[in-house]
């Protein structure tokens, strides 16, 4: 959140990505926001213009590969899980500017519960095409409220199985605040699913991941939101594993969507930048 009670920049940023990618993109696309740019209001302009003025820019094509690959899997992840195993709870942390509970106007039974700062939810509201009432916003102080207190305070039923994403917030967080949040998470209904984003350290990522990283790295730094954690693949799968995980699948941006959506004429190729991680909650040992 910005001190001047809008969204944070990352939130902006990651939404005018989705927006950009059906505008500056050839077909097939990846992944289609078709209300990210709503979700922007005043400010759509000023995130899309530097993807219409610069789309193919390394920077600017790899923010937009980033952001819709590691949506696209979730959604897909997420619609399996509610096909196949009945899920009816979907929980996002640090929901951002995220529009899918809008977009997609869950069937049947399932609750999205959005967990996020209060005025990242009040520019949301003001923004979003109408809410459903199949959406739960649960606003939360991350530095010092209980994510799960919060949770049961809006209504989510831990005894039954949840699917959680958790996508573009890890590397602005320390190891130990990671693992604060899987402790909560792994005190779920054995069965939830979750997907979590984490970058890779500088040793295993490409040229682009590279030169992606070293570039948004330095300015999050400069806006004064440092990337503090980059686990190696090893590493963040014993922090899930520590917490109430049991199966994890590592996933690249290579493989997180269809091999034939990367037969592409424009600028988009997978970067080595980012993992994600697919557990299956189990219990605490």
């Amino acid at each position: 959140m910005d001190s001047n009670g809008q969204p944070s920049f990352t939130a902006f940023t990651a939404a005018a990505a989705r927006a950009a990618h059906l505008i500056v993109d050839r077909e097939p696309h990846i992944f289609a926001d078709t209300l990210a740019e709503a979700m922007l209001g005043d400010r759509a302009e000023e995130f899309i213009g530097y993807h219409r003025a610069h789309g193919a820019h390394p920077i600017l094509s790899c923010a937009r590969a980033q952001v819709t690959c590691r949506s696209r899997y979730t959604e897909n992840a997420l619609g399996r899980a509610v096909k196949e195993r009945g899920i009816t709870q979907y929980v996002l942390l640090g929901a951002g500017l995220d529009s899918y509970a809008c977009r997609e106007s869950p069937a049947g039974n399932v609750r999205v519960f959005e967990v996020d700062h209060p005025s990242t939810q009040a520019w949301k509201r003001e923004h979003a095409a109408g809410a459903p009432a199949s959406l739960t916003f649960v606003p939360m102080d991350f530095t010092s409220d209980s994510l799960g207190g919060r949770l049961r305070g809006a209504g989510f039923d831990q005894s039954a199985p949840a699917f959680v994403s958790w996508l573009g917030v890890t590397m602005y967080l320390t190891s130990s605040a990671i693992s604060q949040t899987l402790r909560t998470l792994g005190g779920f209904a054995p069965g939830s699913e979750l997907v979590v984003d984490y970058m890779l350290p500088p040793g295993l990522r490409d040229e682009a991941g590279r030169a992606y990283a070293e570039a948004i790295a330095q300015a999050s730094a400069e806006r004064g939101e440092p990337w503090l954690s980059t686990p190696r693949p090893a590493e963040m799968e014993a922090l899930l594993r520590q917490n109430g995980a049991g199966q994890v699948r590592h996933v690249s941006q290579h493989d997180m969507i269809a091999p034939e959506l990367w037969s592409r004429s424009d600028s988009l190729r997978p970067a080595d930048l980012s993992r994600i991680a697919h557990a299956t909650i189990t219990g605490h040992a």
